[in-house]
C-alpha cells in the first residue's frame, strides 16, 4: 500500500518525517507536505466528467473508475481533433496554388486564402506558381563540323499549370533536364563551331527555347520556359591549345580573304573604268574619222564644181594652200631666183617665228600696261609672205 493511500498510514512512513499519524497529509498537523497528485488528477477527471455530462467521482467507487477511463478517451479524442484541425486548415499565399486529390483523384485547384481539406481522404500539393526557377547544365557536345566543345547554359522556368505539374509527370523537373539536354544537343549538332563560339549564341538560345518548350508541352509537364541563356562555349581542356591554333588559322584565313576582296574591289572598278574610257575614245575616234571623211568628200565635191568654173584660179589656190601646209611643218626654206641662177636664199623660219612670237608678246604686254610700242617689220627679202608672193608671180 502506498504511503498516501486512503485509510491512514499506521506505520507512519511519511517520507517527509511527519511525527503523528496522518500529520503529513494535507489538512492535518502543523507541517504541510507536497501536493497529493492522485487527488489533483481525480479533481481534473471530475471536472471533465461534468463538462461531458458525467457524474462526479465518489471516493472508493468502481463506477467512478470506469467514468475516469471514458474521460481519458475524451481527452485523447479532443487532442486528436485539435491535431487534425491543425493539419487540415492551411493558408495559400498570393503567389501559390494548391491541388487537392480526394481518394487519389483530382478534386480541385485552390487559390489564395484560408482553406481546409480532409486528410487522410484528401491529399494536398501546394507550390509557388509565380517564382522563376533556374536549372544549369554544362556538357561536351559535337558540332556540325565535328568539333567537340563544352556548352554551359541556364534555363529559367516556372509552373504554368499546377494540375499538370502534379498529375501528368511523376518527376517534371527531371523531365525538364532530359528535354533540355536533348534540345541543346540537337541545336549544337546542327550548328558550325564558329557560330557557337561567336555571334550565333543568341539565335541558338532562341531555337533551344522553342524546341524545349515544344518537348515540355508534348510531355504535359505544366512548365513554361521563360529564358534560355547560352554562356560562352569553349573547347575541352585537353585540346585547348590545338583549338586556339585552329581559331588563329581561321582568323588569318578570313583576314587574307578580306584583303583580297578589298584589293579586287579596288582594281576591278578601275579596270572597268579604263575599259569603258577606251571604248568611248574608240567610239569618238570612229565618229571623228567618219565625220572628217564625209567632210573631205563634201569639200572635194564642192571643189570640183568650183574647178570647173575657174580651172586656173582654183589650181593656183590649191598650189598655194598645199605649199603653205608643207612649209608650215619645216623651219628651213630654200628659194631660187627667177633668172635660173643657182642663187639660194636660206630662210630661218624658226627664228623668224620665234622673234615674231616674242614681238607679239611684248606688244601685248605693252598694250596692257599702256605704253606705246613700235612693230618691227622684216625686210622684204626675209618676209615669207613677200617671198611667196614673188614666187607666185
Amino acid at each position: 500500500m502506498a504511503w498516501n493511500e486512503p485509510g491512514g498510514n499506521s506505520n507512519n512512513q511519511d517520507p517527509w518525517g511527519s511525527g503523528g499519524g496522518g500529520g503529513g497529509r494535507r489538512g492535518g498537523g502543523d507541517q504541510k507536505g507536497p501536493p497529493d497528485l492522485d487527488e489533483a488528477f481525480r479533481k481534473l477527471q471530475d471536472s471533465l466528467n461534468g463538462m461531458f455530462g458525467g457524474k462526479k467521482r465518489s471516493g472508493g467507487s468502481s463506477g467512478g473508475g470506469r467514468r475516469g477511463g471514458f474521460g481519458l478517451v475524451w481527452i485523447g479524442l479532443v487532442v486528436l481533433l485539435a491535431v487534425w484541425l491543425f493539419n487540415a486548415i492551411y493558408i495559400v499565399d498570393e503567389q501559390e496554388q494548391a491541388v487537392v486529390l480526394r481518394f487519389g483523384k483530382y478534386h480541385e485547384t485552390v487559390g489564395p486564402g484560408l482553406n481546409i481539406y480532409f486528410p487522410p481522404f484528401d491529399r494536398k500539393f501546394q507550390a509557388n506558381v509565380t517564382r522563376e526557377r533556374s536549372y544549369s547544365k554544362q556538357g561536351q557536345m559535337l558540332t556540325e563540323d565535328e568539333n567537340i566543345i563544352e556548352v554551359p547554359l541556364t534555363v529559367q522556368y516556372k509552373i504554368s499549370d499546377l494540375q499538370a505539374f502534379v498529375l501528368n509527370v511523376e518527376e517534371p523537373e527531371a523531365s525538364l533536364q532530359h528535354a533540355t539536354d536533348s534540345a541543346v544537343r540537337h541545336v549544337v549538332g546542327s550548328t558550325a563551331m564558329d557560330q557557337v563560339l561567336t555571334e550565333g549564341r543568341e539565335a541558338m538560345a532562341g531555337e533551344v527555347k522553342e524546341r524545349l518548350q515544344r518537348f515540355l508541352d508534348n510531355y504535359g509537364t505544366g512548365i513554361i520556359v521563360t529564358q534560355v541563356n547560352l554562356q560562352s562555349a569553349a573547347a575541352p581542356r585537353e585540346v585547348q591549345e590545338a583549338f586556339d591554333d585552329v581559331i588563329r588559322a581561321r582568323e588569318d584565313e578570313q583576314r587574307e580573304k578580306n584583303q583580297a576582296e578589298s584589293y579586287a574591289n579596288g582594281v576591278i572598278p578601275e579596270a572597268r573604268g579604263q575599259a569603258q574610257r577606251m571604248l568611248e575614245e574608240a567610239s569618238g575616234y570612229r565618229d571623228a574619222v567618219i565625220s572628217r571623211a564625209q567632210g573631205e568628200a563634201d569639200r572635194f565635191s564642192k571643189l570640183v564644181a568650183e574647178y570647173r568654173k575657174a580651172p586656173d584660179v582654183t589650181r593656183e589656190r590649191l598650189y598655194m594652200e598645199t605649199m603653205q601646209e608643207v612649209m608650215s611643218n619645216t623651219s628651213k626654206v630654200l628659194v631660187t631666183g627667177e633668172s635660173g641662177q643657182n642663187n639660194l636664199l636660206y630662210l630661218p623660219l624658226d627664228k623668224m617665228i620665234n622673234s615674231r612670237g616674242a614681238a607679239s608678246d611684248r606688244s601685248a604686254a605693252a598694250s596692257t600696261s599702256g605704253a606705246s610700242t613700235q612693230t618691227t617689220r622684216l625686210p622684204p627679202e626675209l618676209d615669207p609672205r613677200e617671198v611667196r608672193t614673188r614666187e607666185v608671180r
